[in-house]
């Protein structure tokens, strides 16, 4: 029997004491790190079987009481746990003293035995050996009050994991939400592909890019802001229903709706217009209401939000003229339509200096003082033709068929009739690079690839981008996307 040496009473970090318990293990010839373990159920499978029922599991011991010679422990993943009962009666001598002083709170183990319920109707295993598999040299967070630092919380997410257990249902959830729209998309005719992540032109959305180098080829790539210009590619080589979920990275600023590395959904359908993407969009969230929540009525930071029915629609181009008791159309130059809205009083002068081109000072307006009154779930039409990848009106062009949608303020969806015009197109780019000229960081680049791609022809279609990080936020009723990113980028 292992014994514990005089220098053993002598230790009061938790941390030594278990350091103690793993080097005496080795050097009595046990490995405190068990090569594997041969595992028959998982906990949510034992939770099923009927009383009688042989077993062997294995989990993290979350949990532990010892009375003399019984004692009563926990083992849990992240789906289930379960109690674990450990007596003399079942176990020779030395091994429940084995448990008792060489397994702890944290540590992994392996059990076998046979089901039952206790006297208080707890379903319970009756171990009749328990196995050692992994000790940790940390404890856990006190288990009546848990984890709640935030910062800790997002750093150490295991923490989080281990202690809390809506941290667990969320990334569960998540995981089965983004698997129910892969699912729903290839049900409706879609293709999933992979786009480069690292690409030479930082182009397809409006955003400022983080930039690397690619050693071997001795060239600036940046990491992309959009896997945009290469799905319409994929379109172009034959497959008219694509999409992608991946990370996009925007070098901007960080909020409790904004982060550097987010994850996206985009798809582009061929023959489809943006009224048909209005539709299909809502149908699919719709469906994972549906599906995950059971109504289409949830509650987002004290806020109901019914998502049934056809959705409220607001006229962009009609809310910024009331607001601003302006024609916004009339402008076609950024520098008068900034010293209109400055006589006006309503937007301070260091962001409307800080805004470079017409596009951008219509989006401050709109994002200072039309979306914060946007509660409802609601599509954002009939935009000004100033985003260089959307198909202009056919009746008036100086529009563009796009659309948003927003819910509780926050931007959900973006979506267009794509531009398939080569000439307009590179146009579009031209522009861009005249604004990037005059200091604007987020301005496209001209991707000649692109445009030799759309110059070989590119059927009518509509693309949509999702973000996954707000959906789920608002699906699961979290104020800020760091609760539902796993290790979301800290300071």
């Amino acid at each position: 029997m292992l014994q514990f040496g005089d220098d053993f009473k002598k230790l009061t970090k938790e941390t030594d004491i278990r350091k103690y318990k793993i080097d005496l293990l080795k050097s009595n010839g046990i490995n405190p790190y068990a090569p594997k373990f041969d595992q028959e159920q998982d906990i949510t499978t034992c939770r099923s079987l009927p009383d009688g029922a042989k077993v062997k599991v294995a989990g993290r011991m979350v949990f532990r009481r010892i009375f003399g010679k019984l004692s009563f422990c926990q083992i849990s993943d992240i789906y289930n746990k379960i109690q674990v009962s450990v007596s003399v009666n079942e176990l020779p001598v030395e091994d429940y003293d084995f448990f008792k002083n060489f397994i702890d709170i944290g540590d992994f183990i392996g059990v076998c035995g046979e089901l039952y319920h206790t006297h208080t109707g707890e379903l319970t295993i009756r171990a009749n050996s328990v196995q050692l598999l992994s000790k940790a040299l940390r404890g856990l967070p006190e288990k009546f009050h848990g984890l709640s630092d935030m910062e800790t919380r997002y750093r150490q997410r295991y923490l989080d994991m281990i202690s809390n257990e809506d941290a667990k249902d969320i990334f569960v959830t998540r995981s089965k939400v983004i698997s129910f729209i892969r699912n729903f998309l290839v049900d409706h005719g879609f293709l999933e592909v992979e786009t480069p992540i690292l690409q030479n032109i930082a182009s397809g959305a409006a955003a400022k890019p983080f930039i690397t180098k690619h050693n071997a080829l001795d060239k600036t790539y940046y990491l992309r802001i959009a896997p945009e210009l290469f799905l319409k590619q994929v379109v172009c080589g034959g497959i008219p229903r694509v999409f992608e979920i991946g990370k996009n990275f925007r070098n901007e600023g960080m909020d409790a709706s904004h982060l550097q590395e987010f994850t996206m959904l985009e798809w582009y359908a061929s023959y489809w217009d943006y009224n048909k993407n209005i539709d299909f969009v809502t149908e699919l969230i719709q469906s994972i209401l549906d599906k995950f929540k059971g109504t289409q009525k949830i509650t987002y930071q004290g806020v109901e939000l019914d998502f049934s029915g056809t959705w409220d629609k607001v006229d962009y181009i009609k809310a910024l003229n009331d607001v601003l008791g302006l024609d916004i159309l009339s402008y076609t130059d950024g520098d008068k339509f900034r010293e209109d809205v400055r006589k006006l009083g309503i937007i301070e002068d260091s962001e409307l200096d800080a805004t470079v081109g017409l596009d951008k000072l219509f989006d401050l307006v709109y994002k200072r003082k039309v979306r914060p009154n946007i509660v409802r779930p609601t599509v954002l039409y009939h935009y000004p033709n100033l985003v260089p990848l959307v198909r202009p009106n056919d009746e008036d062009p100086r529009t563009t068929e796009m659309f948003q949608v927003l819910v509780a303020g926050t931007e959900l969806v973006k979506a267009y009739s794509e531009l398939v015009d080569p000439a307009l197109q590179r146009a579009g780019f031209e522009e861009q690079m005249r604004n990037k000229a005059k200091g604007d960081e987020e301005a496209f680049n001209l991707d000649e690839d692109f445009l030799l791609a759309m110059e070989h022809g590119m059927p009518p279609m509509s693309g949509l981008g999702l973000g996954i990080d707000r959906l789920i936020a608002i699906l699961l009723d979290q104020p800020t996307l760091r609760d539902v990113i796993l290790f979301p980028n800290m300071k």
